[in-house]
């Protein structure tokens, strides 16, 4: 599935279940963006489970404003889990060649599904730089 069908899919449906790590496309990504303000403005229901981290605290202050949204609404639409609870909902990632040409990609953690997501190069980056800090952090060496 292309991102403009998951647009389509998204434009016709009353209800919207989103798990996320980060809420990147909600906030960030212009396309979805106005997607979201039309479905939001025709009473589509909007229903987010994110990570209890900091980067989830100042996107959804994004959201409230970008969507113009009262507290409440933002209570009502939001569950913000711990980490551990969140873990279900994370695809099995890996990282080639982090110190060189870095790519990274990920898949359905629990399939044996032929669907595969190539990040792009500054999106992989990232990702290995967070890799690279966690490891640092719990095994205080270099991966």
């Amino acid at each position: 599935m292309t991102l403009k069908q998951l647009i389509k899919l998204e434009d016709k449906a009353k209800e919207v279940w989103v798990i996320s790590p980060s809420l990147h496309y909600d906030v960030d990504v212009k396309d979805f963006g106005e997607l979201v303000s039309v479905n939001l403005n025709q009473k589509t229901k909007y229903r987010y489970i994110v990570p209890a981290t900091s980067e989830i605290a100042k996107n959804i202050t994004k959201y409230q404003k970008k969507y113009k949204l009262s507290k409440q609404e933002v209570e009502t639409n939001f569950c913000v889990i711990s980490d551990s609870d969140f873990l279900p909902f994370v695809t099995e990632t890996a990282i080639y060649n982090a110190k060189s040409d870095c790519i990274a990609c990920c898949a359905p953690a629990m399939e044996n599904s032929q669907d595969v997501i190539k990040y792009n190069a500054k999106t992989s980056k990232a990702m290995a730089k967070a890799f690279r800090a966690i490891w640092k952090k719990y095994k205080r060496s270099n991966p």
